[in-house]
């Protein structure tokens, strides 16, 4: 049973009038059941998937940190380490202890934990708003979502082409519409510039709490970062020949903005080495205001070989 705190909670970081299935699914993810003061409980789509994606672990982190701060307080950042493949098939429990609140910070570390054991921990920090100095980077020249194909059209050009396991994937409706600037890498295996840039917005409406927004950003900056790192060496990230897994993945939140807008992605990967990759990331809305930032470094190896099992081999 959810607390009257959890059910006020709703408006702030879990509402439920979002359209589309996906996303009326996601937006239910991140609707966390609290069971303590501090504690909560998340489910995992039963999709068949092997680990639990590491954006949903986020977002539902990311939601049980803001239900414990108080209201007139937003993430502005968020470091994280994905320490255990999360096992799906059972709840996620988040754990929060209240580091401090301060006159215009709090500070929030959150454990989610499966089977007994740690396997993701996060620190969060949230800040009153204040105004101050204010400049940001410039984004990139790049054509406007509507001139690019959405991904019906993309499905009926690319979906022959492109792996089963990725194929499967694409077939699905999503909560999440990305629309990439450059498609060519899925066509083509030859090696270039490990950058990429890809419009994306939330599959619908969402409410109007800014908290949940920025779930949803945490959710979708996940997917497709680590494998930016990928283009360097022809490759693809459902490719049978490697091992992708996050380990770490921090966000910086700059500006306000809503996630069921056009947001631009423009990610880079400045080195691999020792079966890491590591990647960043800006975000953009289409008017050009940077609204976040993230930065990731994964596990990138080239041979395939089996994920970790919670309670056996670790990474």
């Amino acid at each position: 049973m959810t607390s009257k705190k959890s059910s006020q909670s709703k408006s702030r970081a879990g509402g439920v009038s979002a359209t589309g299935k996906a996303l009326e699914g996601l937006v239910g993810l991140l609707d966390l059941e609290q069971l303590e003061l501090n504690l909560f409980r998340g489910r995992s789509p039963q999709e068949g998937w092997q680990r639990v994606y590491g954006g949903q672990v986020m977002g539902q982190a990311l939601v049980a940190a803001v239900r414990t701060v108080p209201e007139d307080r937003v993430a502005h950042s968020f470091h994280s380490y994905f320490l255990l493949g999360g096992d799906p098939a059972v709840p996620i429990i988040y754990e929060v202890e209240r580091v401090r609140d301060g006159g215009s910070f709090s500070t929030r570390r959150v454990k989610g934990i499966q089977h007994g054991r740690a396997m993701f921990v996060m620190s969060a920090s949230f800040h009153k708003t204040e105004n101050s100095f204010d400049h940001g980077a410039k984004m990139p020249a790049v054509p406007m979502p509507e001139e690019l194909p959405n991904e019906q059209e993309l499905a009926q050009k690319m979906l022959k082409s492109l792996p089963d396991r990725m194929r499967g994937y694409w077939e699905r409706e999503r909560p999440i519409e990305m629309r990439p600037v450059d498609v060519s890498r899925y066509m083509s295996r030859a090696k270039r510039a490990p950058e990429q840039s890809i419009w994306m917005r939330a599959n619908g409406r969402l409410p109007d709490a800014f908290q949940l927004h920025q779930c949803v950003l945490a959710y979708a900056s996940d997917f497709t970062l680590l494998d930016t790192a990928l283009i360097a060496h022809g490759k693809l990230m459902f490719d049978p020949d490697v091992q992708l897994a996050s380990l770490d993945h921090a966000m910086w939140f700059h500006r306000p903005f809503r996630a069921d807008d056009w947001l631009l992605y423009v990610q880079d990967s400045p080195s691999a080495h020792g079966a890491r990759g590591f990647c960043r990331g800006s975000v953009f809305t289409r008017d050009g205001m940077l609204v976040a930032s993230t930065t990731q470094e994964g596990l990138m190896r080239a041979e395939a070989t089996k994920f970790p099992v919670p309670g056996r081999t670790e990474q």
